[in-house]
This record gives C-alpha cells, sequence and structure tokens, in this order.
C-alpha cells in the first residue's frame, strides 16, 4: 500500500456526540427513520430490537400476503367503473418474485377478462390499475382511499375513466398490455411499493401515455410513497390528476413531464386538506 494513502480515524464509543434526548424527539416528528436509537452496551436497547423484529416481519408479511382481488373489484364497480381482475404470466408468488419479466406479461385469461368489459363510455380515454406489487397492505391499505381522491379530481378536470382493473402478480408494466387491450390513451398504475423497514405500506402510481408492451420506464412519470404516513392521499391526488391532464394534453409522459403542480406537501404536524380545483 502506497505510504500517501491515510486510514480514517478509528471514533472510540465515547467520542461519538449524540443529540440531547429533547432534540431526537424532535427530530422524530419530521421522520420515521430509525434515529437516536440508543445502545444497551455494545448493541441496541431491548425496545429497540424488537421493533426492528416487528417492522421486519411487517416487511415479509406485506410481501407475500396477498389482496382479495374480488372486495376490490366489487369496490371499482361500486364507484361506477367498468372492473375486472387480471394476472399476469406469473402462477404464483415465488415465481412472481424469481421472475420478474412474468409479472410485465398478461395472462390469456387477464386478456379475456379485459375483452369481455362493457364498452366504455364516449370520451373514456384512462385505465386505472390496481396492482399488488410488492407489498398487499400497501393496496389494501391506501388502494381505495386514494381513487376516492383521485376521482373527483380527474372528473373535474373532465378526464374518463374507462375501466378500473385489479391485478395480481403483476409489476409496473403490466399496465401496458392492460392498456393496449383496452386502447387507453393513458395507464394510471397505483401498485404496491417494495417495504422498506420503516413502512411497509406504500403506494406508488405511474402514469404511462399511449401504453403499449415495449415501453421504456423512462416514458413514465412516478409519484411514490403514498400513505398516511410519507404523502397522504389528498396531495398524492392532486399531483396525479394534474400530471394526467398535461399527459393528455401534450401527449406524453416521462422524462419529457415534469410535476409542476404547485401543490405543497403538508409539513409533519400540518393539516392536511385540498380544496378541489
Amino acid at each position: 500500500m502506497s505510504g500517501d494513502v491515510k486510514l480514517p480515524a478509528v471514533v472510540r464509543a465515547d467520542e461519538i456526540v449524540l443529540p440531547a434526548p429533547d432534540e431526537i424527539t424532535r427530530l422524530r416528528r419530521f421522520t420515521e427513520a430509525r434515529i437516536g436509537l440508543g445502545r444497551a452496551g455494545s448493541g441496541l436497547p431491548t425496545a429497540a430490537h424488537l421493533r426492528f423484529g416487528l417492522d421486519h416481519a411487517r416487511a415479509r408479511d406485506a410481501v407475500w400476503s396477498g389482496i382479495d382481488a374480488g372486495a376490490l373489484v366489487d369496490a371499482l364497480h361500486g364507484r361506477g367503473m367498468n372492473s375486472c381482475h387480471v394476472s399476469s404470466m406469473a402462477r404464483d408468488r415465488m415465481e412472481y418474485l424469481r421472475r420478474p419479466d412474468l409479472g410485465r406479461r398478461l395472462s390469456a385469461e387477464g386478456a379475456a377478462a379485459l375483452g369481455a368489459l362493457p364498452p366504455p363510455a364516449p370520451g373514456a380515454e384512462v385505465v386505472l390499475m390496481l396492482g399488488d406489487g410488492l407489498s398487499a397492505a400497501a393496496v389494501m391499505l391506501n388502494g381505495l382511499d386514494l381513487i376516492d381522491a383521485l376521482l373527483p379530481r380527474l372528473a373535474a378536470a373532465r378526464i374518463g375513466v374507462m375501466a378500473g382493473v385489479v391485478a395480481t402478480q403483476a409489476r409496473v408494466a403490466l399496465g401496458d398490455p392492460v392498456g393496449a387491450i383496452l386502447g387507453a390513451r393513458l395507464a394510471i398504475v397505483l401498485i404496491g411499493e417494495r417495504p422498506g423497514l420503516s413502512a411497509a405500506d406504500g403506494l406508488g402510481c405511474y402514469l404511462t401515455f399511449d401504453p403499449r408492451p415495449g415501453t421504456l420506464d423512462s416514458a413514465r412519470n412516478c409519484i411514490s410513497n403514498i400513505r398516511p404516513g410519507g404523502l397522504d392521499p389528498a396531495t398524492a391526488a392532486a399531483k396525479i390528476a394534474w400530471l394526467a391532464a398535461e399527459a393528455l394534453r401534450r401527449q406524453l409522459t416521462g422524462v419529457g413531464l415534469k410535476e409542476a403542480s404547485g401543490v405543497a406537501v403538508p409539513a409533519a404536524g400540518q393539516p392536511r386538506v385540498l380544496t378541489a380545483e
């Protein structure tokens, strides 16, 4: 090793300066990250260790649990949408996790279910897909709340939803064949995100103009971490509706379309109230 290379100095435990407990409490209001956990000897305090184990179990459950597709189809139908259940070509959860490519391809049964939907209302040009993705908890806890916040905003922007599709063993790109079969101009895919160890219920939203198989991910817009502890559904719905309107007007999504709705994300602890535009 060259004599010019300097290794970083070893920091002794008694040299680490931690914020005072009151300061840590204040900072925790702004994040769910694991900060200021403290220590017991060379390890974590028992409470922090147990919380880590609980969150890890929640993350595993979110990945391996399934959504109630029938109940979600009924819920979408009850909101006035033509609705059906489709699945990808991944036959089960294990195959879904090991073969991401199959999660992007629509099964023959799914294509048939889409083909059996009633004709859309005149002028309807958007398909709304609710997919399990990597967190069933995100879909079941936050999916309908987001849709309830989004539908009035789409209606106010005169954007018609042609169908609501519930998809299982689904990756984001499954919205491409779904949208292509239905002839949608825009696909809005709401999907469970990969769980973290502080949040296992984050929902992501992807918008794709002119969806069709082979669409590059760079041609999509994404809004992520939609959940009560992250981006609340009301704020997310306002941003999604703005993006949808601009996507249809400019006929594009992805890197050429930047979110500039001007909708501010409320700071932690502030009430999250938005008015319909």
